[in-house]
């Protein structure tokens, strides 16, 4: 069963996304909330490193790392 963006975290991505003027935060919301609708899809590489920026960030709201987390899990992960 593929992984899917839940509810706080869309809503959380659509916050982000309205009100962060950062591309990194904006790459992962907008990934986190596709993901919300289209339950097949996952996260770009490009989205997963932004993603992963985003958590590291301390200077990004709770919002933005709620869906930059919802994004990053939703990525593939290497194969071994």
């Amino acid at each position: 069963m593929p992984k899917t963006t839940q509810k706080r975290a869309a809503k959380n991505a659509a916050k982000a996304l309205s009100t962060s003027k950062s591309k990194m935060v904006k790459t992962a919301a907008a990934s986190a909330l596709t993901q919300s609708k289209a339950p097949g899809e996952t996260t770009s590489k490009a989205a997963a490193k932004a993603a992963s920026k985003v958590l590291r960030d301390g200077r990004t709201s709770k919002a933005a790392k709620s869906a930059a987390g919802s994004a990053l899990s939703q990525a593939k992960g290497k194969k071994r």
